[in-house]
């Protein structure tokens, strides 16, 4: 039996990711990857990252497989519809069933069945699509396909079938290691390495997060959290020091400092072993402390992002973001003074944000002055509160098939240019200040006109 793992994302495709340029191995596919071959299944994975849509095409009508199974998110809808497109076209691949999963899929299902996949796995990935890919071997006994839980597809009458949610893994240590043999991560490793001087790895150390912000998506893990055991991160980060020369290790866990009796244990491993490997991670400012820092720095980390989100505690509980913007500040300030470089992610845009709010931002950025900061303009994603909240209000919505939530304008306090330059200004605005704080007056100066620029096209796109 042929199986075909993909993603769909093609970095040049990406004009911001080009630029931004830290790309991820697809984690998410290498863990599916390592199941299946746990249980004797073996199958080929086709990293698009780096590659081209010809090339992924010329792989399926070379191989030919039986399955292939493509991991879907927001960011790589539309390509995989196109692969869905290209393989229902292909006499060659007539017999080719197509797998869907990931976190685009779940509020999606009817449409994406209706386009050509076969099956959606829903949640986890690896139990399910083990117990799928058995019931299409033709080697072994059909499992009937409605006693499997955790897919939705098409019944004879084209009618859309949803069968029961599977239960999320209790125990994280069942997993195999992602299989990361499969794909080429020196590109990634050269790759963050010419634009950032150093190179890095994905690892995931836990499931899930218990949180309620209201515009975040839960459609694979659910609002849980799961852990694997201090000892079996350890684990495999000597094995990623033995078998790769990368620099750093970002975890990609929402949550990284969420147990503290964790991070002790994670700590005590470390220090056991003699392991010293920089990192980086995500966090919240509720979940940090002084002794939760010093904990990170002595286990390598040089870079800690605590989400803010906003400056304005009314936005701030607006989101549902349960934590204090005042906490966020101390917590930015005191990783920077044990010597933890501090990154922090805003978003403009929410509903029932004021531009009283928006200045608010702004100020909160200058007495926090993080390391780094990334600003967005709020979407709402199907499937999660926010979208519940404006989805009466959208304008001019698109085609399903052409467009992704990130495509989604809806009504909100003032016009999305106005939002567009509001991003601009805050950019302007706090890069201005920290270029003062370094004595570059004259760069100060262009900036902080920047700055009044784009306050000027606020006011007149309101």
């Amino acid at each position: 039996m042929k199986i075909i793992l993909t993603h769909g994302y093609f970095l040049h495709e990406d004009l911001k990711e080009k630029e931004i340029m830290r790309p991820y191995m697809p984690l998410g596919i290498l863990y599916i990857s390592s199941w299946l071959e746990k249980f004797n299944y073996p199958n080929d994975v086709f990293d698009s990252t780096f590659s081209s849509f010809d090339k992924l095409q010329e792989k399926l009508l070379q191989d030919k497989p039986d399955v292939i199974g493509i991991y879907t998110n927001l960011m790589t809808k539309l390509n995989v519809l196109r692969i869905i497109q290209f393989v229902k076209l292909q006499p060659s691949l007539h017999h080719t069933k197509i797998i869907l999963g990931g976190p685009e899929v779940r509020n999606h299902i009817s449409h994406f069945l209706n386009h050509g996949a076969d099956y959606i796995v829903l949640g986890e990935g690896e139990e399910t699509t083990l117990e799928l890919i058995q019931h299409l071997d033709s080697t072994k006994p059909a499992t009937d396909i409605h006693l499997i839980n955790g897919i939705a597809f098409l019944d004879k009458d084209k009618k859309v079938c949803i069968n029961p949610e599977r239960s999320k893994l209790k125990d994280l240590e069942v997993l195999c290691l992602p299989n990361r043999t499969k794909v080429n991560l020196q590109l990634y490793f050269d790759a963050w390495k010419q634009k950032h001087g150093t190179s890095a790895i994905s690892v995931s150390t836990m499931r899930g997060c218990p949180y309620t912000c209201n515009w975040c998506s839960r459609a694979v893990y659910g609002q849980s959290y799961r852990r694997r055991s201090a000892h079996s991160v350890a684990d495999e980060m000597e094995w990623i020091q033995k078998t790769y020369q990368v620099d750093s290790i970002w975890f990609v866990d929402d949550v990284f400092t969420i147990s503290h009796k964790w991070l002790q244990e994670f700590a005590h491993e470390l220090a056991a072993r003699k392991i010293q490997m920089p990192y980086e991670c995500i966090t919240r400012a509720d979940r940090m402390n002084e002794e939760v820092i010093r904990l990170l720095k002595s286990t390598g980390c040089f870079r800690v992002w605590i989400g803010a989100e906003s400056g304005s505690q009314k936005v701030i509980d607006l989101m549902d973001r349960r934590v204090d913007v005042k906490q966020v500040r101390n917590m930015i300030q005191l990783a920077q003074q044990n010597g933890i470089q501090a990154g922090t992610f805003i978003m403009v845009g929410y509903p029932g944000e004021t531009e009283e709010d928006i200045f608010e931002t702004v100020t909160h950025l200058k007495e926090s002055d993080p390391d780094i900061f990334t600003i967005t303009v709020a979407y709402p994603i199907k499937g999660t509160p926010l979208y519940a909240q404006v989805e009466n209000n959208f304008i001019n919505p698109l085609p399903w098939e052409t467009s992704t939530d990130r495509d989604i304008d809806f009504k909100r306090m003032y016009s999305r240019r106005y939002y567009n330059h509001a991003v601009n200004m805050i950019i302007h605005e706090v890069n201005a200040f920290k270029a003062r704080k370094k004595g570059q007056l004259i760069q100060a100066t262009k900036l902080k006109l920047k700055a009044m620029a784009e306050r000027g096209k606020m006011a007149i796109t309101k």
